[in-house]
């Protein structure tokens, strides 16, 4: 039975590798900012999509930065949308151009899902991403390789909603109990590449999350402002 021992451990040890957020087995990554500082940020992934502006409205009023991690094929579908959020001042970060699990996949697979995102990115707004936010979270090999040619310097999160299967109350719930300085928050303005999906819960829920904790006196910013604050 000895064997089987140091197969479980390294089955682990890919497990928390591959989804693990603090992770950094497969390239260079973050899941949180300086504790120093009451400061966070927003984080919202697999958009563009068509709800994108009601969330932007929602930041506007409170003069709140956030960062979007866009699917490139999102961006070719709503390139006036992926510009409106530019337009606004938030961050754009890459999120794949498909949206596919990356386990399993060929490193040619990988660099190609980041570079076409990347590309639809910079074509569409003008901006090429710093950051790179894995599809679910997932890592895998020949994605560090990929990421650096790209330029790019991967983010996972603090806390994540769950906004996609759960209800408003819960998600305010988890995430403001989860909030401190240098957390990254994560939502989603899309769900993965679906055409008009429902992000009603995630709408409510920064409806309700924005002054919450801006009157616990945490200061929103990008994640480049958060990682790096003298940029």
């Amino acid at each position: 039975m000895r064997p089987l021992v140091p197969l479980a451990a390294s089955a682990a040890f890919l497990a928390w590798a591959v989804r693990g957020r603090s992770a950094s087995v497969f390239g260079n990554s973050y899941w949180r900012g300086p504790r120093g500082r009451r400061a966070l940020a927003l984080t919202f992934d697999d958009g563009p999509s068509e709800s994108t502006p009601e969330l932007l409205e929602i930041l506007h009023r409170y003069r709140v930065p956030a960062t979007f991690f866009q699917c490139g094929a999102n961006v070719e579908r709503l390139p006036a949308v992926a510009r409106e959020v530019r337009d606004a001042g938030h961050e754009i970060g890459n999120h794949s151009h498909t949206h596919p699990f990356l386990c399993f996949r060929s490193p040619e697979f990988i660099e190609d899902e980041l570079r076409r995102a990347q590309d639809a990115i910079a074509r569409h707004t003008g901006t090429a991403p710093a950051w790179f936010r894995a599809p679910f979270g997932v890592r895998w090999f020949g994605l560090g390789g990929a990421q650096r040619r790209a330029g790019l310097t991967a983010v996972m999160w603090t806390a994540i909603g769950y906004d996609w299967n759960s209800k408003v109350d819960v998600v305010v719930q988890r995430m403001s109990g989860r909030a401190g300085n240098g957390a990254i928050l994560c939502l989603h303005d899309g769900r993965e590449l679906r055409v008009r999906p429902d992000v009603g819960v995630t709408v409510e829920s920064v409806r309700r999350l924005v002054p919450m904790l801006l009157d616990r006196g945490y200061q929103f910013e990008t994640v480049s402002r958060l990682l790096c604050p003298k940029t």
